[in-house]
C-alpha cells in the first residue's frame, strides 16, 4: 500500500512538472498566425487529376413562377370560363452533369423538366377523358460526347448526340441559368417541340474558336412531328410540318468577337449575361435549312405541295462593364430574323399555359387560350433587349438590381399588322445568378380571324405579371 502511494505521488509530480514546462514553452513561443477561413465554394466539382484539368461537375437549377395572367377571350380552365388566372409552376428544373474526362474527351448530360404547373402543360392538358399522368415529365435534354481535336486549344471540337448546338442565333441555344431577363425569346428556338425535343436534336456537329471567330455547324436528324405528343394539324392550305418524308436538317452560326471571347466549355449553350465579368461585343449570323420540311394543299385539296424550311438571322450582342470598380454593367441585343416555314405558317404558343381550352378558336389554330400569342410564323421578327446592372453594393450585403426591357416585333404573313410583345422587368440579384428574384410584366396582343381572308386581326391586348425565384448551384 505504501509503495502504491509512493508511485502515485511520483506520477502526479511528474505530470504537474510537465504541464508547467509546456505552459512556459507556449508562453515563450511566438503566436501562431490566425487561420483564414476557407474560401466559399460556388460549384459542385470533383477533380479527376491533381491539376484539376480533368474534372466532373454537377449543377442544379430551379425556377419557380408565381403568375397572374389576363386570359385571352374565350379561355377555359378545366371546363370553366376564366377571365384571369393565378398559378404556381416550375418553369425549369434541371440537373447538369458534365466534365473533361481526358485531355481530348468532354461529356455533357442534362436531365430535368419544364413548364410544370397544375395542368402539367407539356405536352398538353387533355380534355378528352383519356388517362394522363402528371408524373411523366422529366427527360434527358442533352446527352452528348465531344472530342477536342487539338489539346488545350478550342480550334475544333467534334461532337454528337442529343444536343442544343444550333445554327440560328445565340437565343436558339441559351444558357437559361444566366439569362438577363426572366425568360428567353422562345421564338428563336424555331422548331421547339415540333421536330425537336425541347429545342434539342440528334446531331453531329463541329464547333470551335479561332482567334476572334466562334463557329458551329451541324447536321441534325429531326424527329417526326407526329411524335411530339400532340395531334398534328390536318393538311390544308396553310403550311404545317409534313407528316410524310424525312430529311436531314443543316444549320450553322458564325460569331465575331471584338473584345473578350465568350465561354466555350459546354456544347452549344451561350451565356445570357456575364454580370460585368467580361467585355463582350459580338456580331453574329446563323441559319437553319431543311428540304421538304412542311407541306400544304395546292390547286386542289388532293394536291400536296412540299416546301423547304429556311430560317436565318443577323444580330449584335453587347455585355460589358460600365464601371469595373463598382461592378456595374450593361447588356443589349438587337437581332433580325427572317423566317420561312412555308406558305402562311403560323403557330401559337403560351409559356407554361395556365389555361386548358377555349370557346373562341382563332382561325383554326390550336392552343390560342390563356397567355398564348402567335409566336412562330413565316415572316420576320425584330427582337431587342436592354438591361442595366447597378453597382454590386447597391443593397449592401443584400445584392444588387438589374432592370431590363424586351421587345419582340413580328411581321408574319398571316397577321395583318405588326405584332408587338413587350416585357419589362427587374432582377434582384441576391447572389448573382445563383439566387435571384425577377418581377416581369408582359403585354401581348390577342386576335380574331377575318372571315373573308383568314388573316389574323388584332382585337386588343392582355398582360401577365410573373414573380420568378431562381436558385442555381
Amino acid at each position: 500500500m505504501r509503495k502504491t502511494l509512493t508511485i502515485l505521488c511520483l506520477v502526479s509530480n511528474t505530470l504537474v512538472f510537465a504541464q508547467q514546462r509546456a505552459d512556459s514553452v507556449a508562453a515563450a513561443a511566438p503566436p501562431l498566425p490566425s487561420q483564414k477561413p476557407a474560401p466559399e465554394k460556388n460549384e459542385l466539382k470533383y477533380n479527376l487529376n491533381e491539376s484539376g484539368s480533368h474534372f466532373f461537375k454537377v449543377t442544379f437549377l430551379n425556377q419557380t413562377w408565381l403568375r397572374l395572367n389576363q386570359s385571352n377571350p374565350g379561355t377555359t380552365v378545366i371546363g370553366e370560363p376564366k377571365n384571369n388566372t393565378f398559378d404556381i409552376g416550375l418553369r425549369r428544373t434541371r440537373i447538369q452533369m458534365f466534365g473533361q474526362v481526358s485531355d481530348h474527351v468532354f461529356v455533357y448530360f442534362q436531365f430535368g423538366m419544364n413548364n410544370f404547373n397544375f395542368l402539367n402543360a407539356s405536352p398538353g392538358f387533355n380534355t378528352t377523358g383519356t388517362l394522363s399522368n402528371r408524373k411523366v415529365q422529366a427527360f434527358f435534354h442533352d446527352a452528348v460526347a465531344e472530342y477536342l481535336v487539338f489539346k488545350n486549344k478550342d480550334y475544333l471540337k467534334i461532337g454528337g448526340g442529343l444536343t442544343i448546338v444550333n445554327g440560328l442565333s445565340r437565343f436558339s441555344q441559351p444558357s437559361v441559368g444566366t439569362i438577363m431577363s426572366m425568360d428567353v425569346p422562345v421564338f428563336a428556338q424555331a422548331t421547339v417541340d415540333q421536330t425537336d425535343e425541347f429545342s434539342r436534336k440528334l446531331s453531329l456537329y463541329a464547333r470551335g474558336q479561332v482567334g476572334p471567330i466562334d463557329y458551329r455547324v451541324a447536321v441534325s436528324d429531326p424527329f417526326p412531328v407526329q411524335t411530339n405528343g400532340a395531334a398534328p394539324p390536318a393538311l390544308g392550305p396553310n403550311a404545317n410540318f409534313a407528316l410524310k418524308g424525312h430529311n436531314k436538317q443543316f444549320q450553322g452560326m458564325l460569331l465575331y468577337s471584338f473584345f473578350d471571347k465568350e465561354a466555350n466549355q459546354t456544347p452549344g449553350y451561350m451565356t445570357g449575361t456575364y454580370l460585368g465579368k467580361k467585355k463582350i461585343f459580338n456580331l453574329e449570323a446563323g441559319f437553319i435549312t431543311q428540304k421538304n420540311a412542311v407541306w400544304h394543299t395546292g390547286a386542289t385539296a388532293t394536291d400536296t405541295v412540299y416546301q423547304a424550311m429556311n430560317l436565318w438571322s443577323v444580330a449584335a450582342f453587347l455585355d460589358m462593364p460600365t464601371n469595373r470598380a463598382k461592378g456595374s454593367a450593361i447588356n443589349a441585343y438587337l437581332g433580325y430574323f427572317n423566317l420561312n416555314y412555308g406558305r402562311n405558317y403560323l403557330r401559337y404558343n403560351g409559356i407554361m399555359n395556365p389555361a386548358s381550352g377555349t370557346t373562341q378558336a382563332v382561325g383554326g389554330l390550336g392552343g390560342t387560350q390563356g397567355n398564348a400569342f402567335p409566336m412562330f410564323g413565316t415572316g420576320s421578327v425584330i427582337y431587342s433587349q436592354v438591361g442595366y446592372l447597378f453597382r454590386q453594393d447597391l443593397l449592401g450585403s443584400g445584392g444588387t438590381l438589374m432592370p431590363y426591357a424586351q421587345a419582340q416585333i413580328g411581321n408574319y404573313d398571316r397577321v395583318n399588322k405588326s405584332m408587338g410583345v413587350y416585357n419589362f422587368g427587374l432582377n434582384w440579384l441576391i447572389k448573382g445568378h445563383n439566387a435571384k428574384l425577377t418581377l416581369d410584366y408582359q403585354n401581348r396582343p390577342y386576335y380574331q380571324a377575318l372571315p373573308a381572308t383568314g388573316q389574323l386581326d388584332a382585337q386588343g391586348r392582355r398582360g401577365q405579371l410573373v414573380l420568378q425565384y431562381q436558385v442555381y448551384i
